[in-house]
């Protein structure tokens, strides 16, 4: 994705420095930007308490730390449930990433950085040309954690998955042309550094 948004930046003329990092140590100085920015990334690194410490560190006092996070009753949530299924977490896994998703916890990751915090559920609408069994393959062949779990699964056990998943798919799908069109609920996560 880092690859494909570097050939998007020089296609359309725009400088942007890409830097490649992780969410659980940042390699930027300490109050380095004035707005900090993930959409449904940083959510994925195995020490949610690390990453929100790096992200309100490299905020700037007064500056904006902005999150989109799938939340765990939507439809991405549900995926991830139905992934879980057929592949469960290792008893020392990681918590969920949909946990960034519920205001509880995001509040308590936060209470010690920030001075205000705004928490809004937004629906996203996701739009695929193809029919739910062409999407869910779109999903396996590039959505990360869906192409994981295929990945890891042997290859006899891998029909049930992709039934369940058309099941998913198929039950939130709202389109009536042929085609798949989703509601995807995300938390909107507006942090002002204190």
């Amino acid at each position: 994705m880092v690859e494909q948004a570097r050939e998007r930046a020089e296609g359309e003329g725009v400088r942007i420095q890409f830097d490649e990092g992780d969410a659980e140590e940042l390699p930027y100085s300490d109050e380095s930007f004035d707005v900090v920015v993930s959409m449904f990334g940083a959510m994925f690194a195995p020490r949610p308490d690390r990453v929100a410490a790096e992200l309100v560190r490299v905020c700037r006092p007064g500056g904006q730390i902005a999150l989109a996070n799938w939340t765990p009753d939507g439809f991405i949530g549900q995926v991830f449930k139905t992934t879980s299924k057929h592949l469960p977490p290792p008893p020392d896994a990681p918590v969920p990433p949909v946990l960034w998703g519920d205001e509880a916890t995001v509040r308590e990751r936060f209470r010690g950085g920030v001075s205000k915090l705004v928490l809004a559920a937004v629906m996203a609408q996701l739009r695929y040309p193809f029919s739910v069994p062409g999407t869910v393959e779109f999903f396996r062949t590039y959505y990360g954690p869906t192409q994981k779990a295929f990945g890891a699964l042997p290859e006899d056990k891998q029909p049930s998955f992709r039934r369940d998943l058309e099941n998913v798919f198929g039950q939130y799908n709202k389109a009536t042309d042929g085609s798949t069109s989703v509601e995807a609920e995300y938390l909107e996560v507006l942090a002002t550094r204190a």
